[in-house]
């Protein structure tokens, strides 16, 4: 197989900003990356957004069962086709946004995702996973630093809001490697980091994952005013926080994830 950088050269893959893109191309961060999300024995892997194939690569090396490799480059597509030759049965491409369609509708489980998120879509798609995490085993994924932190924030810091709160309430997260921007061609501006996230047994199911969604929604948005006057738009908010037993003079940040637990159960109960 060529090297990753003369891949780049022969499909003259540069990476585009306008699809967020921001390739890895040291084997050995790769590798790691992959080793980061523990033993791939048996599993089905989603990598979104794999570029000239590096972590795609390293995902192959693994005693993964397959990679589902969807991407929205056709170049990457013609590199991924080449690449699947070398491992027959194991590596599908798909040429799609993943935020059109559902990758996990067509993976067997037990499923995991990987991947180097493109920045744009990061979050979207992180928070889409998150309502069906019932379905995957395990994610690490790589964002922007500062979305990394906002993931496995603590309640009471600068960091900590609804993304958290949504990403904590349903997996454990953990933020596992820092990497500067020299890691990736062409440099981003920012730190990125992966982020580890392991879906708790308990599936809250989707008319509460809505209610949770609507409720840090309108804690957050306007998280300098009091939980009782920013809950208003759910209704009695009062009420709401009388069934959940939390002082309406408390602000949205200084709520633990148990608290916010209950404040979602409160909402679901009044529809």
């Amino acid at each position: 197989m060529l090297s990753l950088r003369d891949t780049v050269a022969r499909f003259g893959l540069d990476a585009r900003k306008s699809l967020g893109q921001h390739f890895l191309l040291d084997p050995a961060i790769c590798a790691r990356i992959a080793a980061l999300a523990g033993d791939l024995t048996g599993r089905h892997v989603l990598e979104v957004g794999s570029g000239p194939g590096g972590l795609t690569r390293a995902l192959l090396a693994t005693p993964a069962a397959s990679v589902l490799a969807v991407e929205l480059d056709r170049r990457a597509i013609a590199v991924l086709a080449e690449l699947a030759q070398h491992f027959p049965g194991r590596l599908a491409a798909r040429e799609a946004d993943a935020m059109d369609f559902d990758p996990l509708e067509e993976m067997p489980a037990p499923r995991r995702i990987i991947a180097n998120l493109p920045y744009n879509v990061a979050t979207p798609l992180l928070v889409g996973w998150l309502r069906q995490a019932a379905r995957i085993e395990g994610m690490t994924l790589m964002f922007q630093q500062e979305v990394a932190e906002r993931i496995c924030a603590a309640p009471g810091s600068d960091a900590y809001g609804r993304l958290g709160v949504l990403a904590q309430w349903r997996c454990r997260a953990d933020l596992l490697l820092s990497l500067p921007p020299g890691a990736f061609t062409p440099p981003p501006k920012v730190y990125s980091a992966v982020v580890g996230l392991v879906p708790h047994a308990v599936d809250p199911g989707p008319e509460l994952f809505a209610a949770m969604e609507r409720t840090t929604a309108a804690a957050f948005g306007q998280r300098r005013k009091m939980l009782r006057g920013a809950l208003k738009q759910l209704g009695n908010a009062e009420a709401l926080l009388d069934a959940a037993g939390i002082a309406g003079d408390r602000r949205a940040e200084t709520l633990s994830i148990a608290e916010f637990d209950l404040l979602a159960r409160a909402v679901a109960a009044r529809g």
